[in-house]
């Protein structure tokens, strides 16, 4: 493999570690991936001036709960797992059938996973989303109004609230910063979350779609509980805790692993 790629793969393991771990030490760090601390310690500082991890003497720790990782960083973060994730998504959209996609890296994925589809109304306040699906001229896309953030060409803001509450879609799909194990959904940005809640609330059917990392991560801002989710797309089962909270209400989980899929109990269920 590439020194370039193989570099990039392991950072990106070592995100997935902190934030399963919580806590992991430099030295063990080498001795999982097999090289020496002070690659270990170049991989950490480059992961910690994107703000994916946060480093301290000896080890490094989950992100702040106040700040998102950069969008550039986030854009390369899980990348394979987002791209099977949108797959398996794409399956359960009918074609002819109305959609919302909001702000993120894992829906931008979805947006390139759904080109392939026919006759769908998209409406999204993601200017990444709307640049992949005007490729497909059988769609009829839609663009939310509001204040365009320079950082990841998400748009939010009141004009972007009240452009949702017009509508009412078959499938909003969305994604998320962090889940806790009591199964609220969090984000870091205000506005993003008034949009987010909006889109749920002009939604008959909400889609969460996001990596494994966002399982146990911390953000300051309560978005809503699972209880609003018809499912859950991931890489990987969530933890047992989630699970059982996931069960409780209701919500189908789709593990893109393969061909299977679960329901919130853990048990297998059928596409």
């Amino acid at each position: 493999m590439d020194a370039r790629l193989d570099a990039e793969r392991r950072q990106q393991e070592i995100v997935a570690l902190v934030h399963a771990r919580g806590m992991v030490q430099i030295q063990w760090l080498a001795e999982h991936f097999d090289v020496t601390p002070q690659t270990i310690r170049r991989d950490i500082e480059y992961l910690a001036g994107q703000s994916a991890v946060r480093r301290f003497r000896g080890g490094v720790t989950v992100p702040s709960s106040v700040e998102n990782i950069a969008y550039s960083t986030r854009q390369t973060l899980m990348a394979e797992e987002k791209r099977r994730i949108a797959e398996l998504v794409a399956r359960h959209v009918p074609e002819d059938a109305s959609l919302f996609l909001n702000i993120g890296t894992t829906t931008e994925a979805v947006a390139q996973a759904l080109l392939g589809h026919k006759r769908l109304r998209v409406l999204t306040n993601n200017l990444n989303v709307a640049t992949i699906l005007h490729k497909n001229t059988n769609f009829a896309l839609s663009i939310a109004g509001g204040l365009v953030r320079e950082r990841d060409g998400g748009i939010i803001g009141e004009a972007t609230v009240e452009f949702i509450r017009r509508y009412k879609v078959d499938i909003g799909i969305i994604g998320i910063s962090g889940i806790d194990s009591e199964g609220d959904l969090l984000d870091y940005d205000e506005q993003e979350v008034r949009v987010a809640r909006a889109i749920i609330e002009s939604s008959r059917r909400v889609f969460l779609v996001t990596d494994h990392t966002k399982f146990g991560r911390n953000a300051m801002i309560r978005m809503a509980d699972v209880r609003v989710l018809d499912a859950l797309f991931t890489d990987r089962l969530p933890p047992p805790e989630l699970m059982e909270v996931l069960g409780n209400a209701d919500c189908q989980v789709h593990v893109a692993d393969g061909s299977e899929t679960a329901n919130g109990d853990g048990e297998d269920a059928e596409d």
